[in-house]
């Protein structure tokens, strides 16, 4: 539509003359019957017009020149006017058409028809450069418009860019302070670990001190007839075998095995803590201890129970700052919900009369490395191994509290059948050897190795003895004993690594591994006839553990 060229010669054969003249350059001609009609062409699209004078002279010319004033800026429509050949001047009128139609090109009649050809084609590249600037102008205008689009959002883009990066940073700075949380946590742990091991090397050294008190003690009782000093040797038994139960429960805290679930006397084992919690708890802090029942059975790891309830009386007493009252009661109750299995539970509940905690720290006490004390006052895994540990048990651990008004952290166990622990029959482990039987002792302390020897000899055994584990393997060469005995720590070789080698030599010897360690276990080794000792121990346990090592 816009490369057509639009013909007014209404009179006589002018417009099919021009027209034929045209579509030998392939040119697409209108012709009109007047200047309205071409006004209404040139509303649909025009490359060009070409106009007879004498069609202009009517009075229907004024729409065009309407048309021609309210083109947009970049059209300036061509016109060829086709003017009959005149002598003289043009009239006033004729000039004011001219001005009027403005681009416009005059040839006078009669023309030559390449003349005619030149002047259309110049015509329409003159209208085909409007119609690219009108391209190019309409470009600009769109990029104009998105321009203002963009800097009227470029503003509420900047805010939304800010209002990211200040998120981003919280974020950041919220993960350093995690990350410092965790730093500060893990030091902390390692404090705790290098306390534990230094615990339980400590508490090895003073179960050794404590070994030699205890036999010697029995030595005493034994070998004296003043019934005086029999009671006072039985006075420190006693105070010896409650510095060893203080003791094992110090390696209990620096152990770290697997849970070994066994049958437990749960009353029996709070009263047997008695002693440890109240040292723990200090003069400030009033403790109760009650039970339901004389006893109440479960199945659990004697020893983590033990820690769980101590980490327990720990909290309460951080809970007390000023003093207070600390309550276990041992009860035995119906699973609540669905959270437990159905049955009977031992109940270990844990109340203390401290500050208690705001109902938002509740649900997250169980939760690993979180804890309400400053950074270096706690490593905030001692309620989550409280939940473990109950847990691994096939029960669960549940804590109540309101500030102000104090704590109370429940323990439930599966309730199991009271269990009677095997009666072994005394008279055939214990008293004197029978026969001849040797026995090598291989023990690093002295005092230990002496003590050990003696209580041997005076059981009627033939004694050698060693101050390390070569040694002992050079002895146990040239001896030929009938059992080794060997203390678990030592420098060089250990117990464990002394009875490697002792078998290799001799396969089927008897073992005694002596040990105050808490974790040592020997069920992963690839050794029979091996018994482990605990220390410290009475004379009848050596007696006993020597017979059963013996008859093996």
């Amino acid at each position: 539509m816009e490369q057509r060229v639009l013909i007014l010669a209404p009179f006589g054969r002018d417009a099919d003359v021009i027209a034929e003249v045209l579509h030998k350059d392939e040119r697409e001609c209108v012709a009109c019957r007047d200047a309205d009609a071409l006004t209404e062409m040139l509303d649909a699209g025009a490359g060009s017009a070409l106009i007879a004078e004498e069609a202009l002279s009517d009075g229907h010319v004024s729409r065009l020149f309407n048309w021609l004033e309210q083109q947009p800026a970049w059209s300036d429509l061509p016109f060829i006017l086709l003017a009959a050949n005149r002598i003289g001047r043009r009239s006033a009128r004729s000039l004011e058409v001219l001005e009027r139609l403005g681009n416009v090109v005059v040839l006078e009649r009669p023309l030559n028809s390449e003349t005619l050809r030149r002047a259309v084609g110049s015509s329409l590249r003159v209208r085909a450069r409007q119609y690219e600037s009108r391209r190019h102008l309409a470009e600009l205008i769109e990029a104009q418009e998105a321009l203002v689009q963009l800097n009227d959002s470029l503003e509420s883009r900047i805010t939304e860019r800010t209002h990211e990066l200040a998120s981003a940073n919280n974020r950041l700075m919220t993960e350093i302070h995690e990350r410092a949380k965790v730093q500060a946590v893990l030091v902390q742990s390692q404090k705790m670990e290098a306390l534990g091991q230094l615990t339980g090397g400590i508490a090895h050294d003073f179960n050794n001190l404590l070994n030699v008190i205890m036999v010697n003690s029995e030595l005493i009782a034994r070998a004296g007839n003043d019934e005086r000093i029999r009671a006072m040797a039985a006075t420190v038994k006693r105070a010896t075998e409650r510095g060893a139960k203080l003791t094992g429960q110090l390696l209990t805290f620096s152990r770290n095995s697997n849970l070994d679930l066994k049958a437990v006397d749960v009353v029996a084992l709070l009263h047997g803590m008695r002693d440890i919690v109240t040292v723990s708890l200090g003069s400030g802090i009033h403790y109760v201890n009650e039970s339901d029942c004389e006893e109440m059975w479960t199945e659990a790891d004697a020893n983590q129970l033990e820690l769980a309830i101590l980490n327990l009386a720990i909290n309460a007493r951080d809970a007390m700052p000023g003093g207070g009252q600390l309550s276990i009661h041992v009860k035995e109750r119906t699973a609540p919900d669905e959270t437990l299995e159905h049955g009977r539970y031992v109940v270990i509940e844990v109340v203390d009369t401290g500050s208690g905690m705001p109902p938002d720290i509740v649900p997250r006490v169980f939760d690993p490395f979180f804890t309400t004390k400053p950074i270096g006052k706690g490593t905030g895994l001692g309620l989550s191994q409280v939940y473990g540990i109950a847990r691994q048990a096939g029960g669960a651990a549940r804590l109540f509290s309101e500030e102000g008004l104090g704590t109370t952290v429940e323990i439930w166990l599966p309730l199991r059948k009271r269990m009677t622990p095997p009666i072994e029959a005394a008279s055939a482990v214990e008293g004197n050897a029978v026969g001849v039987q040797r026995v090598l002792v291989v023990e690093d302390d002295g005092e230990v190795r002496a003590m050990l020897v003696d209580c041997l000899r005076g059981l009627g055994y033939t004694v050698t003895e060693a101050a390390d584990g070569r040694a002992g393997l050079n002895r146990l060469k040239d001896d030929n004993p009938d059992l080794l005995m060997v203390d678990f720590a030592m420098p060089g070789m250990n117990g464990i690594d002394v009875i490697a080698e002792a078998r290799k030599l001799r396969e089927d010897l008897p073992v005694i591994l002596a040990t105050g360690y808490a974790d040592v276990d020997i069920s992963g080794l690839a050794v029979k006839r091996c018994t482990i000792l605990r220390k410290p121990f009475r004379l009848d346990d050596l007696a006993r553990t020597v017979r059963l090592g013996l008859a093996a």
